[in-house]
């Protein structure tokens, strides 16, 4: 087919296609000559891919050590969305190679790749637990937090009728408005580890990672700009930036300085999110100084009900240890959901990511 492009266009190959191919790649890449001062460090998982390999999540230190101001970027926080974060990743660390992005005097970049690697692997947003590692971060020493809204709609978020399902969902919606809705299924839950959106008991993985990073390089003291890149919800191809720092905070403040209007704030009701429960975010809050922020980069696809009926067969589906075929063919409908299978998409996904990562840059150089 001719191309009647004039420039170079964005390479899309660049997306992997599976969680093994993307660690293959991130590893090649970082044994390149251009990275020959760099720091790796490899976090084993619990749990294999389906086809028995090891689980990783692994990180990158670029820059100076000492470098007072960093740009952490993570991919991967919910498993199956991987492929979009290893592919804005892989595409970063290629232009740093290639020399079209320097990273600027004084700042040093974290890249940390799979940080949910049992659901990349499996093709799930959850780990092997059924753990949401962006509901993950509450204080497993106190009262779990409850969601009422949850509790109501159980019964419905199992059922086999699907127009059951949206009937049950309807009513609540009249009833309490949709962003209570929203907020009853997808803002966090502490009591069912079969449903979606499961907190957990206990530290996860990407957790763990994630706080042994802070101590190991003393993120506390430095100043941060921290993009968690994620897939699923929001207008088609549009990458939202998403700020849960509370609306009067340095954290907002920043964000806006940095980013622009398109920042929005699931607080403000701006957000194609609603507020959440025990999100990694609030881990990053609790450590940053006033000259640092951490913002969700989504990239949309489908609308937000395509969403909770693709998540909802998924754990229904694993419920059920039988279901191993049905399993494995809904598994394509969660890829197929967040990253999907579109050459156009992709290149927006890229386009915008060099776009916000470049607008981090400058605003921690500020």
């Amino acid at each position: 087919m001719p191309s009647y492009l004039l420039y170079t266009p964005i390479n899309t190959d660049i997306f992997p296609d599976s969680y093994v191919v993307a660690r293959e790649r991130f590893l090649h890449r970082i044994k390149m000559p251009a990275f020959a001062q760099i720091q790796h460090k490899a976090y084993p998982c619990p749990g294999k891919t389906p086809d028995g390999a090891s689980l990783v999540t692994d990180t990158l230190w670029l820059g100076n050590e000492n470098a007072n101001k960093v740009l952490v970027l993570l991919a991967g926080t919910h498993g199956v969305e991987g492929f979009v974060g290893s592919a804005v990743e892989l595409d970063h660390i290629d232009l740093i190679a290639s020399g079209q992005l320097v990273i600027p005097s004084g700042t040093a970049m974290l890249i940390v790749h799979a940080l949910t690697p049992w659901g990349y692997a499996w093709l799930r947003r959850c780990d092997e637990d059924g753990v949401d590692l962006n509901r993950n971060a509450v204080d497993f020493t106190q009262a779990l937090p409850k969601n009422s809204g949850y509790e109501s709609l159980s019964n419905a978020l199992f059922s086999a009728n699907q127009e059951q399902r949206k009937a049950t969902f309807a009513e609540y919606e009249r009833q309490h408005g949709r962003s209570a809705l929203e907020m009853a299924i997808s803002g966090g839950q502490y009591t069912d580890p079969t449903g979606p959106f499961y907190g957990g008991t206990k530290s996860a993985h990407g957790r763990q990672v994630t706080e042994d990073l802070i101590r190991q390089y003393k993120l506390h003291e430095r100043d941060l700009a921290v993009i968690d890149l994620h897939s699923g919800l929001g207008p088609y191809g549009y990458g939202e930036i998403i700020c849960d720092h509370h609306p009067t905070s340095p954290g907002a403040k920043i964000s806006h300085d940095w980013y622009g209007d398109s920042v929005t704030l699931p607080a403000l009701g701006t957000s194609s999110s609603v507020p959440k429960i025990g999100l990694m975010d609030y881990a990053w809050h609790t450590i940053m100084n006033g000259r640092s922020c951490h913002v969700t980069l989504e990239f949309g696809t489908y609308p937000t009900d395509q969403l909770f009926e693709v998540l909802l067969k998924d754990h229904q589906f694993w419920a059920q240890p039988d279901n191993l075929t049905e399993r494995l063919e809904h598994s394509q409908h969660m890829r197929q959901h967040f990253c999907p299978d579109d050459e156009a998409w992709k290149a927006l996904v890229l386009f915008r990511a060099r776009q916000v990562i470049a607008q981090a840059f400058r605003g921690l150089s500020a």
